[in-house]
């Protein structure tokens, strides 16, 4: 009797067996660009503001999303913690070198100076008059600043009356409430998608 009890995996729904095995990328088959490399690649047109983020651990999570994705920078206003910066550095894995910001006594200063670059300003918040993020179009040839807030209060009032637009992630639980961190991974990577795919 065989002592070989492995079986082949199913898709989920189906009682076909999958042909074949998954196997993870070693770190030599990522092809990862050095920090060099990164600086010098094409970037995507986007860049996040982040207005009055209080949590080290956010800020850089948003940093390891803005290298995932290629972004210009990052805009670190208000009290938003900056490099170098221990909890920053634990979460964002080295993307703090990789990725380019500034940071902004006052969220207001980054908004003027990224309109005045020719940027869309878009506001990531619950709001009268919001666009579904799965119904938000992005325009060829333009650029994006999207704007993420304190993990209480959200993007401040004075932000919200300079925007151009403002994106609702569309939520149907208890909560309506994502983490900063989470809520950058889901836009950024849907208008990644639409801007490259």
């Amino acid at each position: 009797m065989s002592t070989n009890h492995q079986k082949k995996p199913y898709f989920y729904g189906s009682n076909q067996p999958i042909d074949f095995c998954m196997r993870k990328w070693s770190m030599l088959e990522l092809n990862r660009l050095s920090v060099d490399e990164f600086k010098e690649t094409e970037k995507t047109p986007l860049v996040i503001v982040l207005d009055n983020v209080r949590s080290a651990n956010n800020v850089g999570s948003v940093f390891r999303t803005a290298d995932a994705f290629a972004l210009e920078g990052l805009h670190l206003c208000g009290i938003t913690a900056c490099p170098p910066q221990k909890d920053i550095r634990k979460t964002a894995l080295g993307a703090s070198d990789s990725v380019a910001w500034l940071h902004h006594a006052e969220t207001v200063e980054a908004i003027q100076q990224l309109k005045s670059e020719g940027y869309q300003i878009i506001a990531i918040e619950q709001a009268e008059g919001s666009i579904f993020l799965q119904d938000f179009e992005v325009e060829e040839a333009s650029k994006y600043a999207v704007i993420f807030g304190h993990e209480v209060k959200g993007v401040s009032n004075e932000v919200m009356q300079l925007v151009d637009a403002c994106i609702e992630i569309p939520q149907f639980g208890t909560k309506h409430s994502l983490n900063i961190a989470v809520s950058v991974g889901v836009v950024i990577w849907d208008l990644f998608a639409k801007m490259r795919f």
